[in-house]
C-alpha cells in the first residue's frame, strides 16, 4: 500500500453492494433510519423532512439520486446528514445509506480519478475512487452531487421548515 500524500478521513458506507465514502469534516451525524415527513410535488428522491435537533433537515434517497433502485430500509439503514458548502451558503442534508461501516483513512496519492470508460456518463459527482482490497470505494463530492436549481429548491425547503 501507498504511504505518501496528506491522509484525509471519510466515512465509509454502502449503497447496495457498492461501497462510497464522504469526508469526516461534512458529517455532522449518523442517525438511525426513521419514516420522514413527506413533502408533496417534490422530486423522487426527495424522500421528506426530517427533525434533526429542532432543525428540518431535506432527506434524500441517495440510491435513487444515484441512478440505482429505491432504499428499502432495513435495520442497518442509516441518514448520514451532512453539511455540504455549495453556492456560497452551507446546506444541511439527510442521505440515506443502506449501511455506514466505518472511518477511514486515504491518502491523497490513493485517491485515482474517475475512471474513463470511453463514453460519456455522469461522473461529475465522483470526486475520486479508492482499491481496497478485492473492490473499491467511491469518493462522492457532494456538491456536486446536486445541480444548482435542486440545491435552491432544497434550499427552500430547508428554510421553510425553520420558518414553521
Amino acid at each position: 500500500m501507498k504511504t505518501g500524500g496528506s491522509e484525509t478521513q471519510f466515512v465509509t458506507f454502502a449503497l447496495g453492494s457498492e461501497v462510497f465514502a464522504v469526508p469526516v469534516s461534512v458529517v455532522r451525524e449518523i442517525l438511525d433510519h426513521e419514516e420522514v415527513f413527506r413533502i408533496p410535488s417534490g422530486p423522487a428522491y426527495l424522500l421528506g423532512l426530517r427533525n434533526v435537533r429542532g432543525q428540518g433537515v431535506p432527506v434524500i434517497d441517495l440510491r435513487l439520486r444515484l441512478g440505482l433502485s429505491k432504499t428499502e430500509p432495513t435495520p442497518h439503514t442509516r441518514v448520514l446528514v451532512v453539511d455540504v458548502p455549495v453556492a456560497g451558503r452551507v446546506l444541511t442534508l439527510g442521505l440515506v445509506a443502506d449501511r455506514v461501516f466505518e472511518v477511514a483513512a486515504f491518502t491523497s496519492d490513493q485517491i485515482e480519478t474517475a475512471p474513463d470508460i470511453g463514453v460519456a456518463w455522469n461522473s461529475d459527482y465522483i470526486e475520486g475512487v479508492v482499491r481496497r482490497d478485492a473492490s473499491f470505494a467511491v469518493i462522492i463530492s457532494l456538491a456536486r452531487l446536486l445541480t444548482e436549481t435542486e440545491v435552491v429548491a432544497l434550499a427552500a425547503t430547508q428554510g421553510k421548515a425553520q420558518a414553521a
